[in-house]
């Protein structure tokens, strides 16, 4: 039998993966400069009816999902000129997402070098003690939060030319349902693919962020609103620590459902509320009558006004916001803005409507610094953020692994997984 070939990291694109409640994206980059990229190609499978794979931000069907991670790589392979994508980064978030600290200590008897294999030890400890605490979730990803060397804080991550008796690593660990990890690492496989690092969104988002609009960023602290299509989440950073993750399940998806409940079908309803739906009648400049057509139980056409849209509309972004705004409140005083982003950030007088909520400036996240200035407009989109921040923290990744392997599963590995499946139900 043929050895399974091997393949170094650092020799193939950049490649991030999105698992969304509506498609799979991914796209493929090289960097041009330090935190400078230019955009390979993108391709999108949206789930077909019958065939959605992800809710809430977890795998519901592994096979569904693999299928759809192995046509989107083979798609982009394609379009880049490439043999194959056999790796990947993905960003990883959940309605069940929470964070905590968590705290590791080294006592290395005397002054020795802060190597990376000893960050790495201690990383792993931190993952295990909240993992053996509670045995049914799984750590998505640990962010630094700072190091201390001999008592004395660092500025930023230790490196193998310090030295030090004492080590003391702080992490903010995001963490949920264990599904959330087991669903992914299934779907990869069955895709025939592996995950070269996974990141929790959050930390892609902020990432992007502060790139593009500077550190001042994370030390006079912000306010992430990431609106999904079924989650929205709210996440507050400051001084190099997280101070909340809060989702709720529930974003776009659910405004166009309401809609639907109004006589429409749900496809139209979706192009509706794209093109016509504002976040509040107030923000209505020139109303005007829409002919809609109605569903196919009631037949003919639906009259309705823009701002009887808008009042539909902003009595469910109070039902879905309202948890993320009480929370928003409590720390307004700590924070100097709210970034906003998320598919469902591009509802027309979103941010207005937001900002009439919270006395902090609120503004769209941006991450167009981080791409070469002849990039597609297209790809400027807040839907893109989190796809870009993983590309940015990719090459991170890589810069601290170099000449990593990389082994896609092998035939063994994929006939174990989908035996298994046919005797554990899916979660």
């Amino acid at each position: 039998m043929a050895r399974r070939q091997t393949q170094v990291a650092d020799s193939l694109p950049l490649v991030a993966i999105d698992l969304g409640s509506d498609s799979v994206r991914a796209m493929a980059a090289r960097r041009l400069a330090q935190d400078l990229f230019e955009v390979l190609g993108v391709e999108e499978r949206p789930h077909k009816l019958g065939t959605a794979c992800v809710e809430q931000g977890i795998v519901t069907q592994s096979s569904n999902a693999g299928y759809a991670i192995a046509e989107v790589l083979k798609l982009l392979a394609n379009r880049i000129g490439e043999v194959e994508l056999p790796t990947a980064f993905v960003s990883v978030g959940g309605q069940s997402m929470q964070i905590v600290a968590v705290h590791s200590r080294r006592d290395q008897a005397r002054k020795k070098e802060v190597s990376h294999a000893l960050l790495d030890e201690m990383e792993q400890e931190c993952k295990e003690k909240i993992e053996r605490r509670n045995p049914d979730v799984a750590v998505l990803g640990l962010v630094p939060s700072y190091f201390t060397l001999d008592g004395v804080e660092q500025d930023k991550l230790p490196t193998p030319d310090q030295r030090a008796t004492m080590v003391d690593a702080h992490y903010i660990a995001f963490y949920g349902r264990k599904a959330i990890d087991t669903q992914l690492q299934k779907s990869f496989s069955q895709a025939g693919r592996s995950i070269e690092h996974a990141f929790v969104r959050p930390e892609c988002l902020l990432s992007a962020f502060a790139t593009c609009d500077g550190t001042d960023i994370l030390t006079d602290g912000c306010a992430v609103l990431d609106l999904g299509a079924q989650t929205s989440s709210l996440t507050v950073y400051k001084g190099g620590q997280y101070l909340l993750n809060k989702v709720v399940p529930k974003g776009g998806y659910h405004i166009s459902r309401m809609l639907e409940q109004q006589g429409i079908n749900f496809a139209t309803a979706e192009v509706a509320k794209k093109q016509f739906g504002y976040a509040s009648p107030d923000l209505v400049e020139k109303d005007a009558r829409l002919r809609i057509p109605a569903s196919e139980e009631i037949g003919g056409e639906m009259i309705i006004t823009l701002k009887e849209m808008a009042g539909a509309i902003e009595l469910k972004l109070q039902e879905i916001l309202t948890p993320l705004f009480e929370e928003l409140r409590k720390v307004e005083s700590r924070i100097s803005t709210v970034y906003l982003t998320g598919g469902a950030s591009m509802l027309k007088g979103i941010a207005d409507y937001i900002q009439s909520q919270t006395a902090v400036p609120v503004q769209y996240g941006a991450h167009n610094l981080l791409l070469h200035r002849n990039t597609e407009s297209q790809y400027l989109s807040p839907k893109y953020t989190s796809l870009v921040g993983t590309i940015l923290l990719g090459q991170d990744y890589r810069d601290s692994h170099k000449n990593q392997l990389v082994r896609k599963p092998g035939f063994f590995d994929r006939v174990k997984e989908s035996t298994l499946d046919m005797f554990i139900d899916q979660q």
